[in-house]
């Protein structure tokens, strides 16, 4: 038995370890040598400590497995857990969101503050296409087991209409349409979906909308956060983050920011290499 991040036990199912390493590009022989390992540290830990293992023991034995195999491989295994990494404030993520829209077609401007029709508000991306404008909040959690509820989108409708209404009456805005969004890192609850949905905002979480979620658009247009690296500790990727690098391929288009970092040759050498290597 596991013990997931909600605190809820269930048994170990050996397909979802399958597909998340399959997802991360490893070999098909890779992947069985290591559930059959992690299979077998499972029933010895059990037998042992007689309680469920934590999921994120079994993350962390999986990661480091496919790290000793294989370096960009295990940079694309612990991606959610990366996205986990990019605070603790979430600026970072603000960021990472914006970087998501830009591939999406839309130019964005992070951290603004607009006047609605009442009050003002302080929007974190402000995404435009055209003659469309989305303004976007963020959610940002440290931690997997945390979802966005119902009342993150009822908030957001509300902010979002109040500067729809103002931007309306604009003739800057003339022939203008908007919309609101919602980013987050984790996942939304049913009810958030649903009531989202229906008020007709953009949402995207690790894993929605089907096909097109976070962990989609991450894979398909290779724009990994730097917390994804494994060649790097937490504190050199804490000093990209405050220079405004959140993704791989900032650093290879803008070499310069890892002159921060004070690396021997030799570690510049395996940075450079993973970073080719996850942005393609």
């Amino acid at each position: 038995m596991i013990r997931k991040a909600s605190g809820e036990v269930q048994p170990f199912i050996p397909a979802k370890l399958k597909e998340s390493l399959r997802r991360s590009g490893a070999k098909s022989t890779i992947t069985e040598e290591i559930i059959k390992e992690i299979d077998q540290w499972i029933s010895l830990e059990v037998e042992k400590t007689k309680s469920a293992i934590p999921s994120k023991t079994i993350y962390k034995k999986a990661f480091s497995l496919l790290r000793s195999r294989t370096i960009s491989n295990a940079a694309r295994y612990k991606l959610k857990n990366a996205m986990m990494e990019m605070g603790p404030t979430g600026y970072p993520f603000e960021y990472f969101a914006g970087e998501i829209y830009k591939v999406l077609g839309y130019s964005t401007e992070v951290g603004k503050t607009l006047q609605g029709e009442c009050i003002t508000h302080e929007v974190d991306v402000v995404a435009s296409k055209g003659k469309h404008q989305r303004f976007i909040e963020c959610k940002y959690y440290s931690s997997t087991g945390k979802n966005a509820n119902v009342q993150v989108p009822l908030y957001i409708h509300s902010r979002v209409n109040d500067i729809i209404a103002k931007r309306s009456k604009s003739p800057e805005f003339k022939d203008y349409t908007f919309s609101g969004g919602i980013v987050t890192n984790t996942r939304f609850t049913s009810d958030a979906e649903t009531f989202g949905n229906c008020a007709g905002l953009h949402l995207l979480s690790w894993d929605y909308p089907a096909g097109n979620s976070i962990k989609d658009i991450i894979d398909r247009e290779k724009i990994f956060p730097v917390t994804s690296l494994t060649t790097i500790t937490k504190a050199q990727k804490a000093i990209l983050m405050q220079q405004g690098i959140v993704i791989c391929r900032q650093l290879l288009e803008n070499r310069e920011a890892l002159d921060e970092l004070k690396l021997t040759s030799r570690k510049l050498k395996k940075v450079l290499e993973e970073l080719r290597d996850l942005c393609g």
